[in-house]
């Protein structure tokens, strides 16, 4: 089996008996390696000394005296960050659980990259056994924010981080689009390139096409699924739809901020402007299984992207958002 996102770290996490991640001492210390928490050359003896000691004992209890004490400002606040998030997971039995924690009762003030890289752990063990390129690159826009363009016709999707820090001068049609420099090997994903998918998955530098009917669209429904799958137990079909005439939202979730605005409004009798719908990038049918749903017929996803084309996806919506049965695998 080939694998991929060795970024996620893992490779450091346990398995229980049901296949849920378990934290180790080795997963929360590469988190006092992030540059936000390893101390300065100039940082306060406190700081130094608090670091310091739970590298040696990563589960270490930490008082907010003890943060309170360090000098900087800046310092502090990324300290109570991190051990808030580290005593969260610590909480619960595994990644996956702490996570439903989270989608269920409100993240709170846990930052937005912490919750990404729980997803990004979270989807690298849930699509263990994946062999399709397409689903895992589509699985990418769950944790990782999207730049969307148009590119001959066809709605294509870049890693938006990738692009943020990237200048200079392009060289090709498309990384001209999507701002890159001349040195960025970027891709549409296709049949003929996927198989090199594997070995450049860290780099995250393929683009998807996302039109509707095309193949990006149900590579995304696939990863949507098996997430579901992993984290509540249940079976689910999630078909992409061309089109968002004649849809009865009997019951709808927003998969991003965006979404979630266009469905209330729709709820609420609305109709869409061209421009709104021009950012609505997918809509999905979602059916579970008789013995899974807590209502009958279809639940619609949707997908939008901000009016600056960018896309960022919340996963915990559909966790927190589906009418199904309470059967998840991990608690």
């Amino acid at each position: 089996m080939k694998d991929f996102w060795l970024s996620c770290g893992h490779h450091l996490l346990d398995r229980d008996a049901g296949g849920g991640l378990i934290v180790t001492d080795a997963f929360l210390k590469a988190y006092l390696a992030r540059p936000e928490v390893a101390p300065p050359p100039d940082a306060c003896a406190v700081e130094r000394m608090l670091h310091a000691a739970l590298l040696a004992d990563p589960r270490r209890p930490t008082a907010a005296a003890d943060i309170a004490a360090i000098a900087d400002e800046d310092a502090r606040e990324n300290w109570h960050l991190l051990i808030d998030f580290r005593d969260h997971l610590l909480r619960h039995p595994t990644v996956e659980a702490a996570y439903l924690a989270l989608a269920r009762r409100g993240v709170g003030s846990t930052p937005p990259l912490f919750l990404n890289q729980m997803v990004h752990a979270i989807l690298r063990n849930a699509l263990d056994d994946c062999t399709d390129p397409f689903v895992l690159r589509a699985a990418e826009m769950m944790f990782r924010s999207q730049r969307l363009t148009l590119h001959e016709g066809a709605l294509v999707a870049a890693d938006d981080e990738l692009i943020a820090g990237a200048s200079g001068a392009p060289v090709s049609p498309l990384v001209s689009m999507l701002g890159l420099p001349a040195a960025a090997a970027i891709d549409v994903l296709t049949e003929d390139n996927a198989a090199s998918y594997f070995e450049r998955s860290d780099r995250f530098d393929t683009a998807l096409d996302l039109t509707a009917g095309r193949r990006g669209q149900a590579a995304l429904g696939e990863a949507l699924a098996r997430f579901l799958r992993h984290m509540l137990a249940v079976e689910a079909e999630v078909e992409p739809l061309v089109e968002m005439r004649d849809v009865p939202f009997t019951w709808y979730v927003g998969l991003d901020a965006e979404g979630t605005r266009i469905g209330d409004h729709l709820w609420n009798g609305g109709t869409l402007d061209a421009a709104t719908a021009e950012r609505v990038v997918a809509l999905y049918r979602l059916m579970l299984r008789a013995s899974a749903a807590a209502i009958d017929g279809p639940i619609y996803l949707i997908l939008a992207m901000t009016p600056e084309r960018v896309l960022r996806m919340k996963p915990q919506n559909i966790l927190a958002g589906l009418p199904a049965h309470e059967r998840e695998t991990v608690s």
